[in-house]
């Protein structure tokens, strides 16, 4: 047998530093555009960022935190949360995004789940913070994005400040050479049963999905576009646009809390953003506002929309009365996380148009990186027809292997189970079906709908109780509550399980509606038929179907 021959090529790390480094030397110049929660806009460049960023990583050295130690986030979209995204990463420091959103149960477990050393937080979150501290005893201190508050949180752990720490420091430091291998961000996911669940990306598969997000078939990142990221910094990394962004030199457009329709419109105008990100939810208030304005978009070109299915007709309008082509897209935590976009090639482009908008409206094809199947309950792969479905397996580069604190293995064969349930065509397009899991996805948000039952199944009215999603024509679903009440409880109603649940659960996860029911079906072993339940409740309007989610 022949030894095979190794190249001879340099081995230089991929490291997240290199993103930053890139920019500040080849696109120097190129803006930083931030909307600061102190009301006004922020701008300076790449060479900027990256000083402050290695500013920031002299402080953090200085506080001694060590390489593989986490520093946790809470924070909008802003430049200062992009240094600390690389003055952490930068020098081997795990950035740890939490997402201010979720109950603050969860953000307890998540904070103490990860070891965060210190948490980075905007001032809005002052409040959450004093509720936070207390419960997080290995936090050695918090740091408030900016200067010197009037009012700091009224906690035991030290609060520091961001721009006293930078103050201290010259910036002058040389990013050190990393295993490609160590670890670099660390995201969670929801919690759509049980606890949520750390994804821990490294630093090679950070900038490969870097590489992956930027490509023409992607997101179609260049040093041409003004990128403006309405998802969220906390939410999976903004889908991988604050390092995708500097790896193609684009301009980049940070919109901080103000993500209304008026706010993101006025900014986008301002600022010549010609890309944008998000999720449903935020384009219909963007899509509601211009409509009622009665003004156009004078530069924006295109969006992306995943989080939750994009609706047919958001697509259409943004299509046909706006010029924007909306990029459809599919991924989760555990992916880094994109893993499909809904972009046409040369032979699909010439299709008729009925038949370009069906594929369209699909979640599209993998990028290059990621492999995606669908088995069958018997394991094994399925047909590429579009017309058989099943779990959706994938596997990748920038895919998880296991979970953060766990030994085990997620995968099966080498595949990762997404949860999904699926059909891929003869084209390559994926679409997306329903959940094996019952997670109800609002806003593009998750909700578990087991936690919302264990709350109501603690009522001592309520014998049983099931949580299903029902369709919302803006948050595309909220939670529909299916509740059988006990014999000497047949006095309750709606409104007095609702109250129920207030400081329970996350305002925004309690249930939109109750139903009550004589029974609910169950399978031969026992378990809730919720397949037969949505079936049941499919044409149930929600009360709220006219308005708002609780927020």
């Amino acid at each position: 047998m022949t030894k095979p021959v190794l190249g001879r090529m340099m081995d230089v790390p991929l490291n997240v530093s290199m993103l930053l480094r890139h920019a500040a030397r080849y696109a120097a110049d190129t803006e930083i555009v931030s909307r600061r929660i102190e009301g006004d806009i922020h701008r300076y460049t790449y060479r900027d960022c990256e000083k402050r960023a290695k500013q920031l990583a002299q402080a953090l050295t200085k506080l001694g935190v060590g390489q593989g130690e986490r520093v946790g986030t809470l924070a909008w979209n802003g430049y200062r949360h992009l240094e600390a995204y690389y003055g952490t990463t930068g020098i081997g420091i795990v950035c740890h995004t939490i997402n201010p959103r979720l109950f603050l149960e969860q953000i307890v477990y998540i904070v103490n789940h990860a070891d965060d050393r210190y948490i980075f937080f905007d001032t809005t979150f002052t409040a959450l913070v004093e509720k936070l501290a207390p419960l997080c005893p290995n936090v050695k201190g918090w740091i408030a994005l900016g200067d010197a508050q009037p009012r700091p949180p009224t906690i035991a752990a030290p609060v520091l400040y961001y721009e006293t720490l930078l103050e201290a420091e010259n910036g002058e430091l040389d990013w050190p050479q990393l295993d490609e291998q160590i670890a670099s961000n660390l995201c969670y996911t929801s919690g759509t049963t049980g606890h949520p669940r750390g994804a821990l990306y490294s630093q090679r598969s950070t900038v490969l999905h870097a590489y992956g997000a930027a490509l023409p078939d992607s997101m179609g990142i260049s040093a041409r576009d003004a990128v403006l990221p309405v998802v969220p910094m906390f939410h999976v990394n903004a889908w991988g646009i604050p390092h995708a962004a500097p790896l193609a030199g684009a301009k980049l457009v940070l919109p901080g809390k103000d993500l209304d329709g008026r706010s993101l419109y006025e900014l986008m105008e301002a600022e010549g953003v010609t890309l944008s990100a998000g999720v449903p939810t935020v384009w219909m208030g963007l899509l509601a506002y211009v409509r009622e304005a009665g003004v156009r978009f004078t530069s924006l070109e295109r969006t992306v929309i995943g989080g939750s299915s994009c609706p047919p007709a958001m697509l259409r309008a943004f299509e046909d009365d706006y010029g924007v082509r909306v990029i459809h897209a599919w991924g989760m935590t555990e992916m880094s996380p994109l893993g499909s976009l809904a972009r046409l090639n040369w032979e699909q482009e010439r299709r008729a148009p009925e038949a370009r908008r069906h594929l369209l409206e699909k979640q599209g094809r993998p990028i290059c990186g990621v492999d995606m199947k669908i088995v069958g309950a018997d394991g094994n792969e399925m047909r590429r027809d579009g017309v058989a479905f099943g779990e959706l397996h994938v596997r990748g580069p920038w895919v998880i292997g296991k979970y953060f604190g766990s030994e085990e293995s997620a995968l099966v064969h080498g595949w990762f189970p997404t949860g999904d349930v699926a059909t891929i065509d003869s084209d390559g397009f994926l679409q997306i079906t329903d959940r094996s899991k019952d997670v109800i996805k609002s806003g593009g948000e998750w909700i578990s709908s087991s936690d919302v039952e264990n709350v109501a199944v603690a009522h001592p009215d309520v014998a049983e109780a099931a949580c299903i999603a029902c369709p919302h024509p803006k948050w595309g679903e909220r939670p529909l509550l299916v509740v059988v009440r006990r014999p000497t409880g047949q006095g309750l109603t709606r409104e007095a399980l609702l109250a129920f649940y207030e400081g329970k659960v996350a305002k925004w996860w309690m249930p939109d509606d109750v139903v009550f029911v004589d029974e609910l079906p169950h399978t031969a072993t026992g378990k809730l038929m919720k397949i037969k339940l949505r079936e049941m409740f499919r044409d149930h309007v929600l009360p709220t179907a006219g308005g708002d989610r609780p927020s």
